[in-house]
């Protein structure tokens, strides 16, 4: 069964249910400072959970993208990823565990068509002021029995345990995890989890309890959570008790890739079609052959995970940086080249462009916006590759010179070659050796303390005021741009800018220097529109609509629902909603200010172009009398 199917199924199945579809939110959170990343369905419905109204109703159903940096380390088994889809329904004050339980049950036995005699449940054993939750246990003995299975609770699986209990750290779903841990106004409560028995097929050769008694949440492999009705119904108080919501709420999720993986009873999620095509252009780039051993198997799953989860990201506007959410999009791009690296694929890096369009064409169908956006990834992607791996040969050619590596080592190479933490333990794993952690902690905290001066007086991009000079190399700006898109590139895109009274700086996507031919053709053409003395005009529009006419905007750049559109010499008499770039010289998303007419810019000089960076140039430019 493909992913799509599964998707699908529990979207209609739930609609058929009276539950209204509402679409993913971003993995960006909006207005939430407390967390970088949307890392479950409930996180962008906590204000309905609490009580509020939401626009859609009382009964929902979404497929939510999510990411959980925190499972990183745990890449590399067959069922842990960092960006997953979470399937979720929803009552937010309307049906409840009688309603809830038999419903999944359902569509896991009937839609899905998995064996019930495959299905064990868990439920919340009980804890402090919060009972054992005997209604679920009741109601999953009814579910069960009406498929012939007499389930039995609180016994091993070789005496018929079909229904386990668990304590809080296992069966209590909140953020924060169990009620100790959650912050006042957290909502939280007991859930009710359903696991696939894959059998033998799924246990781990190493795991460390493969001699244990077994149970659903033992971890050794052979079951694999696939389900869990999360009982929403009680908020932390400001003196750490819990307190019974007025309304009782069902928070459903469902990962998507282990529900594909037990709908095709393999219990290797990257062998389904969310990954298995990432992974064939790893094996064609490698020559390696995923599942013939262990290390091209681990590496192959870890690169996988770590493209998809930095493509989405990069969708949702995220751009590889040094702090907050690129300093993650940044963490992962290089783990991967890491381990791209145990694959021997240092030498050629263009294989992480090349992850881009199998990404695209996996949610070509539930997410369209990564495919309109994956030749920008791609080249972002690449450029990210390139910085980092000449950097990566180096720093990995100098650890080879240190006998043993220690935190001071650790941190020098963080400083020198950009290699975080994580990269140095695992080279340090590879010689069998550990590296101390607060040891670096403390390079580092000296070294943040050094910079700080610096990084206080550094220039922010962007204008830098609205004064009459910086407003005409603004427009220029514009002119330039579009004389860079028809004369050299027209795939150039901005990736900045910084603009003062005295000067204007671009930088663009490119892979080459340009020459002096290329660069005397477009000062040319922006003096020429600048004769023209040709009308800017400022169009508000929808953001949709002004994407679709081809203006032109900031890769990475987050634009209201609707948005000021800067046209240089739109026809007369042209709809600016129905445009093509055959009406316009130019058509930019901007805030502004610009001039009305090119003619009083004056003439333009191009002073300096230069590499910013692996794949991106920089131009200088000047305006004067």
């Amino acid at each position: 069964m493909q992913s799509d199917d599964v998707r699908n199924k529990f979207i209609q199945y739930y609609k058929a249910r009276k539950h209204v579809a509402i679409p993913s939110a971003s993995l960006v959170p909006e207005n939430d400072p407390t967390t970088l990343f949307t890392s479950s369905g409930m996180q962008p419905l906590i204000p309905y959970l609490l009580g509020q109204t939401h626009p859609s109703g009382k009964r929902l159903v979404d497929s939510q993208k999510s990411f959980r940096s925190q499972d990183i380390d745990e890449v590399g088994d067959n069922r842990h990823t960092t960006f997953f889809e979470m399937l979720g329904n929803w009552s937010l004050g309307d049906y409840f565990k009688k309603e809830q339980l038999p419903w999944i049950f359902e569509f896991l036995t009937k839609e899905l068509k998995l064996d019930p005699k495959r299905l064990y449940v868990s439920v919340f054993e009980g804890e402090g002021a919060v009972p054992k939750d005997e209604e679920s246990i009741h109601i999953w003995k009814k579910i069960f029995k009406e498929v012939g299975i007499d389930a039995k609770e609180g016994l091993s699986l070789n005496e018929g345990g079909r229904i386990f209990a668990y304590p809080a750290k296992k069966n209590w779903w909140s953020r924060s995890g169990e009620p100790k841990n959650m912050p006042p106004g957290e909502p939280g409560g007991p859930d009710s989890e359903v696991f696939f028995d894959f059998g033998a097929k799924g246990l781990h050769e190493k795991s460390p309890w493969k001699n244990e008694p077994c149970h659903p949440n033992c971890d050794c492999g052979r079951f694999m959570e696939i389900a869990n009705s999360v009982f929403m119904q009680y908020q932390k108080m400001p003196d750490g008790n819990l307190k019974e919501l007025a309304q009782k709420n069902v928070d459903f999720g469902g990962g998507l890739e282990r529900m594909t993986a037990a709908a095709n009873d393999n219990p290797d999620v990257f062998m389904s079609d969310l990954f298995s095509p990432l992974i064939q252009v790893l094996e064609e780039a490698s020559g390696r052959v995923y599942g013939e051993e262990p290390v091209p198997t681990r590496v192959m799953r870890v690169l996988s995970d770590h493209i998809k989860a930095a493509i989405m990201m990069m969708v949702d506007g995220v751009l590889p940086s040094n702090k907050g959410q690129g300093y993650i999009l940044r963490r992962l791009i290089r783990r991967s080249l890491l381990y791209g690296w145990k694959l021997g694929l240092i030498k050629d890096l263009t294989y992480i462009g090349r992850l881009a369009s199998p990404v695209a064409k996996i949610y070509a169908g539930s997410y369209p916006e990564v495919t309109e956006k994956i030749d920008e990834i791609r080249l972002l992607l690449q450029e990210e590759a390139l910085r980092f791996g000449k950097t990566l040969e180096r720093g990995l050619a100098e650890i080879e010179k240190f006998p043993a590596l220690n935190g001071k080592i650790a941190f020098n190479l963080y400083e020198t070659f950009g290699f975080p933490w994580e990269m140095t333990v695992e080279i340090a794993s590879e010689k069998g050796q550990t590296v101390d952690r607060a040891q670096f902690e403390e390079e580092f905290n000296k070294h943040k303390t050094l910079s700080r001066t610096a990084a206080a007086g550094m220039f922010k991009g962007g204008l830098a005021d609205h004064g009459e000079e910086t407003t005409k190399l603004h427009t220029a700006h514009h002119l330039l741009l579009a004389s860079l898109q028809k004369l050299v590139d027209p795939s150039i895109k901005q990736r900045g800018s910084n603009i003062t009274a005295e000067r204007l700086r671009i930088d663009f996507n490119f892979m080459r220097k340009l020459t002096p031919e290329e660069l005397t053709k477009v000062e040319v053409m922006v003096n020429e529109k600048i004769k023209e003395n040709l009308k800017v005009t400022r169009i508000e529009m929808a953001r949709g609509v002004a994407e679709t006419m081809g203006a032109q905007r900031e890769f990475g750049q987050k634009y209201p629902d609707r948005v000021g559109v800067y046209f240089v010499n739109l026809k007369e008499g042209v709809d600016p909603e129905r445009a093509t770039p055959a009406d316009y010289f130019s058509a930019e998303f901007c805030g502004g200010p610009h001039v009305s007419f090119t003619g009083t810019l004056g003439h333009f000089t191009i002073r300096k172009e230069e590499s910013a960076g692996a794949g991106i140039r920089r131009i200088y430019g000047l305006l004067s009398k």
